[in-house]
């Protein structure tokens, strides 16, 4: 805190908060230390590693391959006329990996980062909002790794059909993602000051949320071969992945890229507003913690 010429307080650091509060003005103000925090994400990720940022490569093309080999191979899941079943599960898993991404990183914030909270003042939602603005970047280079694919396989006509329309949302989807991420992030986080067990749960129930969220098949056939072959399971499953804001997003993403699957700006825009309301509620969560996760971590 420092005083002015008139003896008015410039800066004041209080516990008492709004319910809400997202201070814009402050987080601007600590803008430098934000850009800061995402660059150490990045470097220090590969940091004396052999491959280094290589692996932002390799992982999403070697999870395709997998994906592939057993879902479309074994399994014999069909994508669509027309799309090569590499390219459909990059695809699934380029969005994806950009939720997953913000959600491990934000699910640990006041467990990591406890040695700098005790010391340093700054606005504490800096440190998830930095690691969702660095895992953008990540998502930036997947991203291209994903239309060079698309571009080789178009050449055998085997990257189905490009919407311009609907690839208009696309930084919409984007954002949900990292709202979604942000938001429960934040909320795990709170919890894991006092539940020390979901830092455990949160690798295991992102990776099943993932196959509820339709990112290695079609949602409609997912739920057609679960309701002909599994009709118990399927009276459970199959509404939680029509109404899963994660499985729109993903249909979405891949309708803009080979005009297949299912795409609605009415359901775009729902789920656009219910992340907003998610982060908000996972803000609340968060601020409220922050006040007293000293004396419970």
């Amino acid at each position: 805190m420092s005083i002015d010429q008139k003896g008015q307080w410039l800066y004041i650091i209080s516990s008492k908060k709004k319910l809400i509060d997202l201070n814009l003005q402050e987080i601007w103000r600590y803008r430098d230390l934000l850009i800061l925090f995402v660059k150490r994400d990045i470097v220090t990720l590969y940091k004396q590693t052999v491959l280094g940022p290589l692996w932002y490569l390799i992982q999403p093309i070697l999870t395709s391959v997998i994906f592939t080999i057993i879902f479309n191979g074994i399994a014999n899941i069909n994508v669509g006329d027309g799309i090569h079943p590499f390219l459909f599960n990059l695809a699934g898993i380029s969005i994806w990996n950009y939720f997953s991404e913000c959600l491990k990183a934000t699910s640990d914030t006041f467990k990591k980062n406890e040695q700098i909270f005790n010391k340093v003042y700054f606005p504490r939602v800096i440190m998830p909002m930095s690691k969702v603005v660095s895992g953008l970047l990540k998502f930036g280079i997947q991203g291209l790794i994903f239309l060079g694919f698309y571009l080789y396989f178009s050449f055998s006509n085997l990257s189905g059909e490009l919407n311009g329309k609907a690839l208009l949302f696309f930084p919409i989807l984007v954002a949900i993602m990292g709202l979604l991420g942000l938001a429960f992030g934040m909320v795990i986080s709170s919890m894991t000051t006092k539940y020390r067990d979901l830092t455990f749960l949160v690798g295991f129930g992102t990776q099943l949320l993932m196959y509820l969220s339709a990112v290695v098949y079609p949602t409609d056939i997912a739920i057609s071969k679960l309701s002909n072959n599994f009709p118990g399971a399927a009276r459970i499953i199959n509404p939680v992945i029509e109404n899963n804001p994660l499985a729109k997003v993903v249909e979405s993403f891949r309708y803009m890229f080979f005009s297949q699957g299912s795409f609605s700006i009415k359901s775009i825009m729902i789920t656009f507003v219910l992340s907003v309301v998610l982060f908000l509620i996972g803000l609340i969560i968060f601020n409220k913690t922050e006040k007293s996760f000293v004396d419970t971590i």
